[in-house]
């Protein structure tokens, strides 16, 4: 089993990074045949904005650019894709997003041909979503965002893409000093993705 922990946030130090490396620990604990790669998009320097040749791309008048073809290529490598990020207003951060905007691209993660059915192509593909929050579970249940981010994230990218979420987590109360419990939990997330066989297995939900 390979998986591609794709992390977003400009502090190499951050917990985000922390609960990365946690992941990528558990995922290789136990079975030398699990493997991981990090992409750190802050220390790649992938650019996130979406470009003239993206928008060609997109309606099928042009190759994709070179660097989104190379992060497509990463992720036809891997059984399993991670995502880490910090929640930036109740959603993930622009540099991520604007990763998924130029990788999950029309023709490569799904085919939207004017006209007909859009038919979803990365159903082989297992999800794992780990947001980051410093709010607690109260503020996220009172005003909706538990929803709001299942239904953009989850359903809005990668269901549309026919890709399963396996694992949608929030990690939270992290201004209130939960780093250690939040590495632990993330290091029991990687062993479960190490263990997952097929896209039936069930991860924990917040």
């Amino acid at each position: 089993m390979h998986a591609l922990i794709v992390l977003a946030h400009p502090n190499s130090s951050s917990l985000s990074h922390s609960v990365a490396a946690g992941i990528a620990k558990g995922i290789s604990a136990f079975d030398a045949a699990n493997t991981f790669e990090i992409a750190d998009l802050t220390e790649e320097g992938f650019d996130p904005r979406f470009s003239e040749a993206d928008i060609a791309a997109h309606r099928r008048t042009a190759d994709a650019p070179a660097d989104v073809v190379a992060e497509q290529a990463r992720i036809d490598r891997a059984d399993a894709l991670v995502l880490v990020y910090p929640v930036y207003w109740w959603s993930m951060p622009g540099l991520m997003k604007g990763w998924i905007d130029r990788v999950f691209a029309n023709g490569w993660a799904y085919d939207d041909t004017s006209g007909s059915k859009v038919v979803k192509k990365l159903s082989h593909l297992r999800v794992h979503l780990i947001g980051i929050g410093g709010a607690d579970a109260g503020t996220y249940e009172r005003h909706g965002y538990f929803s709001a981010m299942k239904t953009q994230i989850d359903h809005g990218i990668f269901d549309y893409c026919g890709a399963h979420v396996v694992t949608s987590e929030l990690l939270l109360d992290s201004d209130a000093g939960g780093a250690c419990k939040h590495v632990e939990v993330a290091y029991r997330i990687g062993r479960g993705i190490s263990n997952v066989r097929d896209h039936s297995a069930t991860g924990s939900a917040a």
